[in-house]
Formats: structure tokens, C-alpha cells, sequence
């Protein structure tokens, strides 16, 4: 098998409960099932942008996991990136909670805005972590699905160059809490919401 997660990931992944997730919170989701689906039935690439102010922290989050959840689900052809409204850094808790749940990190460069490898398969690509503007040449140009991670980007982005489709799904931010007691549980609390809504949208796809 060539996208077997790490054990310690798919133990986490079973720990999820999908069902936990609010009817208004689905239809939240419900556009981007949609738009997966879509591209799934034309045997298309599926490109999705988590976008987020500073790309520090839930849409580096939601990139890895949305990878994540298509390798789980099976479903191929699934390429996740993550910008911002401007670049700053992956704020190192992001990495040290994803290391947490089992993915393997290496921090492949040392500079202000380090650039990371978060590998969740053995065999699988990693996902190049690292802060950028949403327009970066690493990210999709066209044919992409733009999602808005938080509400301070999705009012600052009405528009989206090359999106085929924008669609908020915001999150709260777990940098509210740095520097505090609660730091590490709720970096984790935000993961562990992001992965279970990105379970249940991969979980809705048919393919």
C-alpha cells in the first residue's frame, strides 16, 4: 500500500467522532464536499488553498490534515496548499502538535520562516510547510478551491485570483492562547476540530 498512515495517526484518526459536528456546521462544510465530488466524478485534479491571515497556524493545520484525510480516504489526485494575506512564519506549537499525533517533522531550514516536512505516510509526498502570501508561486495559479480558514481573511479576501470556487470555513484561533497554561491543549483542541470536520468531508465523498 502506498499511503499507509503512520500507526499513530490512524490510531488518532479513530478516536474522531464525525458525528460530534452540529447540522450548521455541516452545511459549512457542505460546499467544499461539493466541490471535492465534483472533481472526483470528472477524474480531475483536486487543488484546495487554506487561506489564513498570517498562514501561521489553522491553515497549516487544515492543509495537512485535508492531506491527510484524502490518503485515509483513499482518494487520489488531492494536492493541499496554504497561504496567507501576507507570509510570516509556521508558528513552531502548529508543528510540535502535529508531531503530537504522529506525523514525522523535519524542519528542513533554519531561516525566520522556516520551511518543514510533515510526512504522515511512509510512502507518501510530505507537505512542505511554510508561510507564504496566498499568490506565491509554490501555490496553485487556477482550478483551485480557495477556503477562507479565518474570518479576518475571509473579510479581507472577498476575491481570490484563480479560485474556482471560495468558501469560508472559519476556525478560532489558537494563538489567542500562547504564551499561557493552555497553550499546548488548545493547539491541540483546534487540530483535533479541524481533523474531525476534514474526516467527516473526505468520509462524503464517493469514489
Amino acid at each position: 500500500m502506498e499511503n499507509v498512515l503512520f500507526p499513530e495517526i490512524d490510531q488518532f484518526i479513530n478516536t474522531l467522532k464525525p458525528e460530534t459536528i452540529s447540522e450548521e456546521r455541516k452545511a459549512t462544510l457542505q460546499p467544499l464536499i461539493a466541490f471535492i465530488q465534483e472533481k472526483v466524478s470528472a477524474n480531475s485534479a483536486i487543488r484546495i488553498n487554506f487561506i489564513c491571515t498570517h498562514n501561521s497556524r489553522r491553515s497549516h493545520l487544515s492543509q495537512v490534515w485535508a492531506q491527510t484525510m484524502a490518503a485515509h480516504f483513499g482518494i487520489k489526485n488531492v494536492f493541499c496548499y496554504s497561504g496567507g494575506t501576507e507570509a510570516t512564519a509556521l508558528f513552531p506549537m502548529v508543528a510540535k502538535t502535529l508531531a503530537n499525533t504522529g506525523f514525522q517533522i523535519a524542519k528542513l531550514s533554519q531561516e525566520k520562516n522556516p520551511v518543514y516536512s510533515i510526512k504522515y505516510a511512509e510512502n507518501a509526498h510530505p507537505v512542505i510547510g511554510f508561510s507564504k502570501r496566498l499568490d506565491d508561486a509554490f501555490n496553485p495559479a487556477s482550478a483551485f478551491a480557495a477556503i477562507m480558514t479565518c474570518s479576518q481573511a475571509d473579510a479581507g479576501c472577498p476575491f481570490v485570483p484563480g479560485a474556482e470556487k471560495r468558501i469560508p470555513i472559519t476556525f478560532d484561533d489558537p494563538k489567542a492562547f500562547d504564551d499561557t497554561p493552555q497553550q499546548a491543549e488548545k493547539y491541540h483542541e483546534r487540530s483535533v476540530q479541524i481533523a474531525t470536520e476534514l474526516f467527516y468531508v473526505f468520509s462524503k465523498i464517493s469514489h
